[in-house]
């Protein structure tokens, strides 16, 4: 039975980083700062294909992306952390609507707070931002700012606390609300907090719960869901800080989350002056790395564009003919080092 169950976790993961592979596979990683902001950006806006209607759409996305892991029969209650009633962390999936004991829509950006108003379309029914939620919580919460907090989610000096279990969940949708409408959903606009140096739009305190708060089992769900278009209430697109919260910490600093990807941390101490050519590099055809620096490149890594180490060498002299073979069409990263310096440079296999 463990095997059986490892098999099916090995399957499922080794199936998700494939997707995720292949929906990064143009996008520059290797970027940092508002560079890296902007290619994310042009991705999620591009791979958006499917705009749900606020009914039935977003009510059917809902009910297929936040299935409780634990009870199929059940949905996930955004702020929720009891067992019952108003505070409830479930309820049955098919109890939603507009009584006081149902679930309903919650925009976790509230839909006043946008500029110009979200409404319920468009910005107003991105499903990456509307979860269940418990209908009398969804009305206290109403358009409170978020804002710094301990324990379980409430209102906290005029603002709203998400609660422990769900701030990392809200810092990523509200991450992706900006990148996805721009100015139309600034962070500055729904969270309280210090700005932050890089852009005047983020809110530090955003930074810091998508580092606390690891991404959890139904955010993998959500995005996986919206991720494969052949679902019929899939949006198409993907939250790229779900699926790596460590792109955050690339563009906008703050503390370090979590790095779910082995190369998104590489540029550190780069080695400069180094040139990969052909690029596009033919398979079984020989490359050129020519080193112009004065540090020595002593180790070569292939890593696949969501950080699977695929091929290892060490290296003998600074500049050198190399082939790839057995590698299919695509792209990658070649990460190139010595003791005290790194460097990666993005090819594409043909």
């Amino acid at each position: 039975m463990r095997l059986k169950l490892f098999l099916i976790l090995f399957i499922s993961a080794t199936i998700l980083s494939i997707a995720q592979q292949d929906y990064y596979n143009d996008v520059d990683l290797s970027k940092t700062g508002l560079a890296l902001k902007e290619e994310l950006a042009i991705k999620i806006i591009n791979t958006h294909t499917n705009f749900l209607v606020y009914t039935p759409g977003v009510w059917e996305a809902c009910k297929a992306t936040d299935v409780n892991p634990e009870n199929s029969a059940e949905v996930l209650l955004i702020y929720g952390y009891s067992e019952s009633g108003v505070t409830a962390r479930t309820r049955g999936i098919n109890e939603n609507g507009g009584n006081s004991d149902d679930w309903n829509r919650e925009h976790v950006y509230p839909k006043s707070l946008g500029d110009p108003n979200l409404g319920t379309s468009g910005a107003g029914s991105d499903a990456h931002s509307l979860r269940p939620c418990d209908a009398i919580t969804n009305s206290n919460r109403s358009n409170k700012k978020f804002i710094s907090g301990t324990g379980n989610s409430g209102s906290v000096s005029g603002g709203w606390y998400p609660g422990d279990e769900w701030k990392g969940d809200v810092a990523r949708m509200m991450m992706y609300m900006y990148l996805r409408y721009d100015t139309q959903c600034l962070p500055k606009n729904v969270a309280i907090g210090t700005t932050n140096t890089t852009d005047e739009n983020m809110i530090d305190l955003l930074l810091e719960w998508n580092a606390e708060d690891p991404v959890s089992e139904v955010e993998e769900q959500r995005n996986s869901y919206h991720g494969n278009t052949s679902n019929t209430y899939a949006q198409g697109n993907r939250n790229p800080f779900i699926d790596n919260p460590y792109l955050a910490t690339k563009i906008w600093g703050g503390p370090d989350a979590e790095d779910k990807w082995a190369t998104a941390s590489v540029e550190k101490d780069n080695l400069a002056k180094v040139t990969v050519y052909p690029n596009p590099i033919i398979s079984n055809q020989p490359f050129f790395i020519q080193n112009s620096s004065n540090k020595e490149i002593k180790h070569l890594e292939i890593y696949s564009i969501i950080g699977h180490k695929i091929r290892s060498k060490d290296m003998n002299n600074a500049s050198s003919t190399h082939t790839i073979a057995g590698l299919k069409q695509g792209l990658y990263l070649l990460k190139l080092s010595n003791e005290n310096s790194v460097t990666t440079k993005k090819i594409i296999i043909k």
